[in-house]
């Protein structure tokens, strides 16, 4: 074996590699094993996949393609890193648009690289994320960077289930009725509409209905 220590780990890092296309698995093949401390240990196609395999042969690092049919990669993220904390994820696609990145980093993916990243690049990713060390695509951080100088919109933080209910209070409705209406208990109610209000900063329901008028939330 050539000098292992590259990694700082002192030892092989294990790779699977997930993407939906044969010709990039095979050529991310290729790329890792062109270094002597990276070990390509399986591929797959999509993201039930790749999960069935993460539970097989614990990995050390996935680099894992977003966009798949079936399961998403990001989904594919959240339930292996539930399932083995030990197992990092570079998120590794073509898109570098907002929500792609933040759905990935939200799922638990310690990086994000777009594929035109160079060989040496993604190794220095894959033996920082074997570390527990982020590595993002100067694309990357540019789009986190200006999420967080933007504005944050009230609705922002808001889930969907949230709005549901947040319309039916502009519609006046009660937690009893809001409960029937969505066939949830009125303690689900309750705690949704808490939810809203914390998040929206009011105080009671008219303040929120208000709110979300004003700036047509619903």
């Amino acid at each position: 074996m050539g000098n292992l220590n590259r990694s700082g780990l002192g030892r092989v890092i294990r790779v699977l590699v997930v993407d939906d296309h044969p010709m990039v698995r095979s050529g991310l093949s290729a790329l890792l094993a062109a270094y002597d401390d990276l070990e390509l240990i399986g591929e797959a196609a999509d993201g039930n996949e790749a999960v069935r395999l993460c539970t097989q042969l614990a990995p050390d690092v996935v680099l894992m393609d977003l966009v798949m049919p079936g399961m998403d990669g990001a989904t594919a993220t959240r339930l292996i890193r539930a399932q083995n904390a030990d197992i990092q994820v570079i998120a590794l696609t073509s898109f570098k648009e907002e929500d792609l990145v933040q759905s990935a980093l939200r799922a638990g993916a310690i990086g994000y690289l777009l594929k035109n990243v160079t060989a040496d690049d993604l190794a220095y990713a894959i033996r920082a994320a074997a570390m527990g060390r982020p590595a993002l695509s100067p694309e990357a951080t540019e789009v986190l960077l200006n999420a967080a100088s933007r504005p944050l919109h009230p609705s922002d933080e808001l889930t969907e289930r949230e709005r549901e209910v947040l319309a039916m209070l502009v519609q006046g409705l009660n937690n009893t009725e809001i409960a029937q209406r969505l066939y949830v208990s009125p303690s689900t109610v309750k705690f949704h509409v808490s939810s809203i209000l914390s998040k929206l900063g009011v105080s009671n329901r008219t303040e929120a209905a208000a709110l979300a008028v004003k700036y047509k939330l619903v």
